[in-house]
């Protein structure tokens, strides 16, 4: 008698368990986010304090965007920056958009021959992408490490910026930066799911 009572409890209990794990496992899913919180294509730890790192084989940059909303009016008074930080390429809609990148590792890529090329990719009824550029800019060293650029996405959509060179051996390298302009129902969902847990 007593085995039948324990035994819906210890089913129960595993249930409970598995629901839990299950609501972190698609939390982490709905953030692309492991456990640690970074994101698998990025080093490391993906975003924090406002900044976004990608690491390859040759370079390790860290990079940050700023965008102006397109309806802002400017005013006389204005004490802070009407410029919004953009998490990690994500920019809600089409903008001017501040981009700077910090080149991290190693120590010599400030003696690389860097330079920035922006393009629009489109994708076509059989999935096959094309990649329309946008702009670019020459290659040369930025002994500063950082290098900035600022431009406008006009449209909505998927876009890339593409850091591109060659290091002090010659060898050809190449970063290449997500831009996604436009929020998708991922977006929204995480973005109505962030201001509910505000609230509490």
């Amino acid at each position: 008698m007593l085995s039948r009572t324990k035994l819906p409890a210890h089913k129960f209990l595993i249930a409970m368990w598995v629901g839990v794990i299950s609501v972190f496992i698609a939390f982490g899913m709905l953030y692309h986010t492991s456990s640690q919180g970074d994101l698998s294509e990025t080093y490391p730890k993906g975003f924090r304090g406002g900044a976004c790192t990608i690491e390859t084989d040759a370079l390790t940059i860290g990079y940050s965007g700023y965008y102006l909303p397109k309806d802002y009016e400017s005013s006389i008074d204005t004490i802070r920056s009407p410029y919004v930080p953009v998490q990690c390429g994500k920019v809600p809609e089409p903008a001017t958009l501040n981009i700077s990148i910090d080149l991290l590792y190693p120590d010599s890529a400030r003696d690389f021959m860097l330079g920035l090329r922006l393009v629009q990719v489109e994708i076509d009824e059989k999935e096959n992408q094309k990649e329309h550029e946008i702009l670019s800019t020459p290659t040369q060293q930025h002994r500063s490490g950082v290098i900035t650029l600022a431009f406008k996405l006009r449209e909505p959509g998927q876009y890339i910026l593409y850091l591109d060179g060659k290091n002090t051996e010659g060898t050809e390298l190449q970063v290449k930066i997500p831009l996604q302009v436009g929020l998708n129902w991922m977006d929204h969902l995480r973005k109505n799911f962030s201001t509910f847990l505000k609230n509490y």
